[in-house]
């Protein structure tokens, strides 16, 4: 091979490494909104749990705030608080079962019978789904919601209908199934407000 020949085949090899090193950075989410003042994003990986997340690290002054991950999740840690508390957990889902029998089984465990019996699983559709991705709660049947609406109280935040691990009356949280056909599933707690990690590029390891 004569040495122009060895310089386009140099060129082109060249040529296909940068087009795939491109193509694999623009697989990678960035966050979907800017941080809110005093903070910046960082991207957290954490490959025994298979998480990868967008997180604000933020600094007020008076108090610090960064996320770490804690056994089996992404968790916020105050540095004027205690523990860190965990925000987005990852589940198995176990072999020959569906994710929706994984979220049916995981929140049976986590709920008390009298109350989960009363519970169905449904599609959470508030806010913006990113494609591919679905995300689901447990809410009241169709017989206790209609008892909890006769007995509200208007002037009280009623107790979550069905647990911890069901719809909020006043936050936000779901299961999350991420796109493709991974074995794992998410518990997201969003919160009532924006929270300081980015739960539209919420991405599991394969």
């Amino acid at each position: 091979m004569n040495s122009a020949m060895r310089s386009i085949v140099w060129t082109c090899a060249l040529f296909a490494f940068v087009t795939v090193s491109a193509g694999a950075r623009a697989e990678e989410p960035a966050p979907s909104r800017p941080p809110i003042d005093k903070c910046v994003w960082e991207k957290l990986t954490d490959r025994t749990i298979g998480l990868v997340a967008w997180a604000q690290r933020c600094d007020f002054g008076f108090r610090q705030i960064h996320f770490e991950f804690v056994g089996n999740a992404l968790a916020i840690k105050y540095s004027d608080g205690g523990a860190p508390d965990p925000l987005v957990e990852v589940l198995d889902i176990q072999p020959g079962e569906t994710a929706e029998a994984a979220m049916r089984r995981l929140f049976l465990e986590k709920t008390d019978k009298a109350v989960s019996a009363r519970c169905v699983l449904a599609p959470y559709t508030e806010g913006t789904v990113p494609a591919g991705v679905k995300r689901y709660t447990f809410s009241p049947d169709a017989a206790y919601a209609k008892e909890l609406k006769a007995r509200a109280d208007p002037d009280e935040v009623p107790d979550p209908p069905c647990g911890d691990w069901g719809e909020m009356p006043d936050g936000i949280q779901y299961f999350e199934v991420p796109a493709g056909e991974g074995r794992k599933v998410l518990f997201v707690r969003v919160g009532q407000d924006e929270p300081l990690f980015d739960e539209q590029t919420l991405r599991v390891l394969p």
